[in-house]
């Protein structure tokens, strides 16, 4: 990560159009060797530093269940489940009716990791909300990653991010707000 304001203004999430549907696109380098990225990805302990929800799971497996639980919400509660799990590089899942899929591979000039996250999402009008939750998740990881503590809260930050993302995805992809109670 940058400075602690991090590009407020910088939308590093891109909307695609798939035949699977819209899909969030995340790219990140980050300054960590790819087996330290892969265990902030697949570990409970590290997942819970940045992952909007805590998951739970026997194992990552393909076919293998997923819970993903809110703390202060356990209404919030959903299933999903291993699509692909390709140690150290590829991990995908179906989080609700999102499909998340993770890469890491190591950076070109032998230093740090590039992350991709990719969030196939059912509905366009969700996608600028998704797209500041995700790109505030990843702040998240490369805070966890750095070993320090950022200075906003996770609802701020997304505050903070969002506006950005309603304006580069534009108007139809910011028709889905915030769920109830989700900012607080």
């Amino acid at each position: 990560m940058t400075e602690e304001n991090d590009h407020v203004n910088d939308v590093n999430g891109t909307l695609e159009h798939t035949d699977a549907g819209p899909r969030l696109r995340f790219v990140r380098h980050l300054r960590h060797p790819p087996a330290k990225v892969w265990r902030a990805i697949t570990e409970p302990e590290h997942l819970k530093a940045w992952f909007p929800q805590t998951v739970v799971l026997e194992r990552w497996a393909p076919g293998a269940s997923l819970r993903f639980e809110h703390p202060s919400a356990p209404e919030a509660t959903f299933s999903g489940e291993v699509l692909a799990f390709e140690p150290p590089r590829l991990l995908a899942f179906r989080w609700g009716t999102d499909v998340i899929r993770l890469e890491v591979e190591a950076e070109a000039h032998g230093e740090g990791t590039k992350l991709t996250l990719l969030d196939t999402i059912e509905e366009l009008g969700k996608a600028a909300r998704d797209g500041a939750g995700w790109h505030t998740c990843l702040d998240l990881l490369e805070h966890h990653l750095d070993g320090t503590v950022p200075a906003w809260s996770q609802s701020d930050r997304w505050r903070e991010v969002h506006p950005a993302y309603v304006r580069e995805l534009g108007p139809e992809a910011a028709t889905i707000g915030p769920s109830a109670g989700a900012l607080d």
